[in-house]
């Protein structure tokens, strides 16, 4: 098997050149076809809103699907934008020249603050429809909002941030009071908290955002035109209501911590990211003078929550001064800059522009850009004309950005669904494991993929990585198909040879033990395998050549046992005289074909042990099938070893009652041979029912008489019912035996009177004791002194049978006087009998004309008919109909035959001019008449009454249905 593998190694080196070439014209080195068969649609796909507005934009937000913009000088239009249909347009009322500089709409589209040019501020909710100004606002110029996504509801801000043109930070609240009496002014407070500075003084707070982190930290993010402040700080629990003031006192005395850039705008903006199912942004954008500043946000850090941050620098066609960007919007893997003319979006990951999207001259400059967080859509717009941008399947080319930059988990979280891409992902970091010597690692990713099995085979085995191969292998074993069972031969036996050469080479290595320990279980992990048991099993032969050539005992015997190959097992440790272990798995596995194999090898060597595992066994083994085994054994071994043959065979005869005549004739040959004190008490317990022993009777008598068992041998003459020869042989032992023996034949006086004889002769002839003699008669009464006299000698006087002969005389005596009161009795009932036969026929009985049929209850005297000295009256065919069915079999066919000999009878004779002597003539010839025919059948038929006569009692057990038609008289019923 050994050099089949090598040859296959050599056949790698062929093969790979053969698809090195392959590749060389162009075939791809993975199974999928890498190609679209249709065009893709765009990440951002814009799409024009059919909107035409009666006056030019000036400004547009929305959020949680509501949008607000401002037309001209004086009208709002909110638009829910799950009912487009419906517009909701309010007008500002202002007569003077204010026009509207900023909107800002809280997060769930409730609250719509308007700053206005003139350093004022309304305020609409979006369940009313009448604009109220904030007096405590006024004077300030409203650069920005930051909302309170935390306690704010559609009737209550909660406490906001609001950032002015003067750098103030003010903390104010709005509350819409429903149906009260009075109008109350919706600003709850307006109070000042902090003021943001650059290099020059006051610089006009950009940007506000509120976020909360772990352990009730907040973080509060403001930007001005060149720095990024972030205000960090604990709000005690259920204080929160009470705003952010404490967090700002913090800082009353030195600055927060900020990032300052050189470059100016005039402006910046920071945009957001939020996943789904998130309440907090996982990503910023803050787009100021020298670029884009992005990053992510880690809410654990305890100073700053930006983290990874990396800057973007504008490229040469964005020029700061005539064409600066206006706008940014951030999502998962991109941020959109808008400028006056054209949208851009960069990729985060790589820093590249993958999008740009170029307006035409007619749709006027760009103004401004917003994302909707809630729907991720994004609104640009210009005075005239209002664009939507549809996200579709942003991370489709995510994977080829992470895996170029090496970050193989992120490409292939982003390409699992796509299988051809993470193929490739699978190939490139199979390749940079490898040439980062990380072996283990490539050859499980090499595994996952479609390139040519040999090509990598043939690498690893190039690089010496045997371990990195055996991986590789076992990856690919286990991604498999069920239907390539070639494919999963191949690997399986060769990971099974390189498994061997390893522990080979570790096992003589005693500074590798530990490493030796690991692989040996692996192997066994990967030999117990579910997945390999079909495939090992049906190679299980060219697996054992395998183990066998290396010479591992240890492992065929383990392989073998998964195998369920438990007869090579045992044989293996009968080989190496371990019959203990060779016991063990036969009595852990309870397998009857084993234990009937290898029980004649163990029963030599541990006798005791084997019976006990047969006797464990119980009715599973037959025994029969155990008598070779015990046969060999006891035919070489001692008389106490023999004693366990007798304990399993007393087992199976006595425990599991055993009736197999086999099982009993060697139980009576071992009881035979080395215990004839409990032969004697078997054959007793067994009984003298020929038909209820089991052990073969002629077989049992040669063996009791071969070793001279002379009392068995009689028990089973009498069994035999060869009294005779149970007698004869009984004479030989105890006359006493004899005696038990001669009154078995109860049914049969003249045998037991020969019986009798045979002993009474043995003992006058034999033992001459005629006293004895005398008490065989006594013992028998069918005995007579005259018919043991003939056995006494000549010279014996008849004083020994004075007594005898008198008690004879006198049972003669009494004999015929007996005979002499039985002649009178029978004289006299002789005489009653002719008196009562002449008494019966003159016995008469008298028919009513209204009686009738006792069985079918119609008149009686219309057909013939019998009457019964009980009274019951039958017709002739209703009495023959109950009687015929209880009657014999013989008595139905003589019935029978009468009737047809009584039919025949009545018919007319052929010729009308018959002698009148014919009759006559006819029963000369032996026939019966006509009247003694109806004799013989009355004498069947009316010989008793059918109700009060035995026929009745005898039927008393009979059921009512007869079970063949019980089915159905029940359906009947139903």
């Amino acid at each position: 098997m050994a050099s089949i593998l090598d040859e296959y190694e050599d056949s790698l080196h062929r093969s790979a050149s053969v698809q090195h070439s392959r590749a060389s014209v162009g075939i791809p080195h993975s199974g999928y076809v890498n190609a679209r068969l249709e065009k893709e649609t765009p990440i951002f796909n814009k799409q024009r809103i059919d909107f035409a507005p009666p006056e030019k934009i000036n400004s547009l937000v929305v959020s949680s699907n509501q949008l607000c913009m401002s037309l001209g000088k004086d009208t709002i239009l909110r638009i829910d934008l799950g009912k487009p249909d419906e517009p909701n347009q309010v007008e500002l009322g202002r007569k003077d020249e204010a026009r509207v500089y900023k909107m800002f709409l809280d997060h769930t589209g409730s609250h719509l603050l308007i700053a206005l040019n003139t350093s004022e501020c309304l305020y609409l909710n979006r369940s009313v429809q009448k604009v109220r100004a904030l007096s405590r606002w006024k004077g300030h110029l409203i650069e920005s909002v930051g909302w309170n996504k935390f306690l704010g509801s559609e009737t209550n801000t909660g406490p906001i941030l609001v950032g002015t043109s003067q750098g103030q930070i003010y903390e104010a609240e709005i509350s819409v009071s429903e149906g009260s009496l009075f109008s109350t002014n919706p600003d709850q407070y307006f109070r000042q908290v902090y003021t943001l500075e650059e290099e020059s003084g006051p610089a006009p707070v950009c940007c506000l955002e509120i976020e909360r982190g772990i352990e009730g930290k907040f973080f509060i993010i403001a930007t001005t035109r060149k720095r990024l402040f972030q205000f960090v700080g604990k709000v005690p629990e259920g204080t929160e209501q009470q705003g952010f003031s404490s967090i700002f006192a913090m800082h009353a005395d030195h600055l927060p911590s900020f990032r300052e850039f050189p470059a100016n705008l005039g402006f910046s903006e920071i945009a957001f990211y939020t996943p789904k199912l998130r309440s907090n942004p996982r990503s910023f954008a803050w787009m100021m003078g020298n670029g884009v500043l992005y990053g992510t946000l880690d809410y654990s850090r305890p100073d700053s929550i930006l983290s990874d941050e990396r800057v973007w620098v504008y490229p040469s066609d964005i020029d700061i001064t005539v064409n600066k960007p206006i706008s940014i919007v951030l999502t998962q893997f991109h941020f959109l800059l808008l400028l006056p003319d054209r949208v851009k979006a960069v990729c985060t990951l790589n820093g590249q522009v993958v999008f740009q999207d170029l307006f035409l001259e007619k749709f006027g400059l760009l103004t401004c850009m917003i994302k909707d967080p809630t729907v991720q859509q994004i609104w640009i717009h210009t005075e005239k004309v209002v664009f939507r941008y549809h996200v579709q399947r942003e991370s489709r080319d995510v994977w080829k950005m992470y895996m170029n930059m090496n970050k193989f988990d992120l490409a292939k979280e982003y390409c699992k669904d796509r299988p051809e891409c993470l193929d490739i992902v699978l190939a490139k970091e199979a390749e940079h494991c490898f040439q980062n010597k990380r072996y283990l690692d490539s050859a499980k990713c090499y595994a996952l993929t479609q390139n040519y099995f040999e090509e990598i085979a043939l690498k690893f085995i190039e690089a010496k990585q045997e371990e990195a191969l055996m991986e590789f292998l076992i990856k690919k074993l286990s991604n498999l198909k069920p239907s390539e069972k070639t494919q999963t031969t191949l690997l399986t036996t060769w990971l099974t040879e390189l498994y061997l050469n390893w522990l080979g080479i570790l096992e003589g290595d005693p500074s590798q033990r530990n490493l030796y320990l690991d692989t040996r279980e692996k192997f066994r992990t990967f030999l117990s395998s579910p997945k390999n048991k079909d495939c090992l099993f049906n190679n299980r032969a060219s697996i054992y050549e395998l183990l066998a050539s290396h010479g591992d005992t240890e492992h065929m015997v383990y392989f073998a046992v998964i195998m369920q190959d438990y007869e090579r097992v045992v044989a293996h440790h009968c080989q190496h005289d371990e019959y203990d272990e060779a016991l063990n798995v036969l009595s852990r596995h309870r397998d009857e074909k084993l234990f009937y194999k290898f029980s004649p090898v163990l029963i030599q060597h541990i006798p005791k042990k084997v019976v006990d595992a047969w006797i464990s066994m119980g009715s599973r083994l037959d025994a029969r099938n155990l008598i070779p085994a015990l046969v060999n054994y006891s035919q070489s071994a001692s008389t106490q070893q023999i004693n366990e043959a007798i304990r399993y065979m007393e087992f199976c005869v006595y425990q599991l009652e055993e009736t197999q005549q086999a099982i009993h004739n060697y139980l009576l040959s071992l009881y035979a041979l080395c215990r004839p004190d409990s032969l004697l008490s078997y054959l007793e317990q067994a009984g003298t029912n020929p038909n209820r022993i089991h052990y073969d009777l002629k077989y049992a008598l040669r063996l009791c008489a071969e070793h001279g068992h002379h009392h068995a041998c009689v028990h089973i003459y009498k069994v035999m019912e060869l009294y005779e020869e149970a007698v004869d042989l009984a004479l030989q032992v105890d006359v006493d035996l004899a005696k038990s023996c001669a009154d078995l034949p109860e049914d049969d006086e003249e045998l037991r009177k020969k019986l009798w004889l045979k002993i009474a002769r043995h003992v006058v002839q034999e033992e001459k004791d005629v006293k004895k003699a005398m008490a065989c008669l006594s013992s028998c009464a069918l005995l007579k002194i005259e018919d043991v006299l003939p056995f006494f000698p000549d010279f014996v006087t008849i004083d020994h049978f004075k007594e005898a002969i008198c008690n004879s005389l006198e049972d003669y005596n009494k004999h015929i006087e007996e005979l002499k009161r039985e002649m009178e009795e029978a004289t006299q009932s002789a005489k009653r009998i002719r008196e009562d036969i002449q008494e019966m026929r003159n016995k008469y009985g008298s028919v009513e004309p209204q009686e009738k049929c006792a069985a079918c209850d119609f008149p009686l005297l219309n057909r013939p008919f019998y009457l019964f000295l009980c009274g019951h009256m039958f017709h002739y065919d209703c009495l023959l109909q109950a009687v015929f069915p209880n009657l014999p079999a013989y008595k139905q066919a003589k019935l029978e035959d009468l009737q047809k000999k009584l039919a025949a009878t009545s018919q007319p004779s052929k010729s009308h001019h018959r002698p009148k002597d014919a009759d006559t003539i006819s029963l000369g010839k032996g026939q019966q008449s006509r009247e003694q025919i109806k004799a013989d059948i009355d004498d069947i038929v009316a010989a008793e009454c059918v109700y009060c006569g035995e026929l009745m009692i005898r039927s008393i057990d009979k059921p009512f249905i007869d079970p063949q038609k019980y089915e159905e008289e029940m359906q009947s019923w139903l």
